[in-house]
C-alpha cells in the first residue's frame, strides 16, 4: 500500500502545483477596482440606472466575440445585489444568446463601482467612469482600461456626443482605436 502511495505521489503534487498556478491566474482576473486613474461616478442611483441599456462600442473580449445587437438590463434587488442580463445576437450560430449575472457594489451604493459574476464565484470589476446627467449613456470600464463598453439607452447617438465619449474613454487610457461598434439591425424578441 504504501508503494502505490509514494509511486503516486508526484503526479498528486504536480496536479496541486497546477491547481495552484490555475487558482493565481483566476486571482488576478479577479480585480474588482477600478483602473488606476478611473474615479468611479459619485454620486451613482442605481434606480436610474435600472433597465435596459445597449451596447453602442466595445472591446473585442472572446465572451462577446461576434455578437451583434447586445443590450444589458440591470434590476435591482432588495438584498442590495442587481440582476443582470446580458443578450446579443450569437452570428456564428446564428440565434439569440442571454446570459444572467449578479452585480454588488464594492463600496458604498453612491458610488458606481461594483463588482460582476456571470460564473459562480468569480468576480470582475464594473465601474461607470462617466455618465450622463439625464443618465442617457453611461462609459463602463472593467479592472483595466483594456475592458470598455459605451452603453446608451437607445440603440444609436448622435456623432457628436459619440466622439465626446470616445474623447473621455481615451482620456482614461483605453484603446479607442480599437473599439468594436455594435450593430442594432435585429429586433430582440424580448422587447
Amino acid at each position: 500500500m504504501t508503494d502505490f502511495i509514494s509511486a503516486k505521489q508526484p503526479v498528486v503534487l504536480r496536479v496541486l502545483g497546477a491547481l495552484s498556478v490555475a487558482l493565481l491566474l483566476l486571482a488576478g482576473c479577479a480585480n474588482t477596482s477600478p483602473p488606476p486613474g478611473v474615479s468611479p461616478v459619485s454620486p451613482f442611483d442605481v434606480n436610474r440606472y435600472q433597465g435596459r441599456w445597449y451596447e453602442l462600442a466595445r472591446l473585442d473580449h472572446s465572451f462577446e466575440r461576434g455578437m451583434t445587437d447586445v443590450s444589458a438590463t440591470y434590476t435591482p434587488r432588495s438584498d442590495g445585489s442587481i440582476r443582470v442580463i446580458n443578450r446579443g445576437f450569437d452570428t456564428a450560430n446564428d440565434r439569440w444568446q442571454a446570459v444572467t449575472g449578479k452585480a454588488l457594489f464594492t463600496g458604498s451604493p453612491a458610488v458606481a463601482s461594483l463588482k460582476v459574476s456571470f460564473f459562480g464565484p468569480f468576480y470582475g470589476g464594473y465601474h461607470v467612469a462617466a455618465i450622463d446627467p439625464d443618465y442617457r449613456w453611461a462609459l463602463v470600464v472593467g479592472p483595466n482600461t483594456s475592458y470598455c463598453w459605451i452603453l446608451a439607452r437607445e440603440k444609436h447617438l448622435g456623432a457628436s456626443e459619440m466622439k465626446r465619449i470616445v474623447a473621455r474613454a481615451q482620456a482614461l487610457g483605453v484603446d479607442t482605436a480599437s473599439l468594436v461598434w455594435v450593430t442594432h439591425d435585429r429586433v430582440d424578441p424580448t422587447e
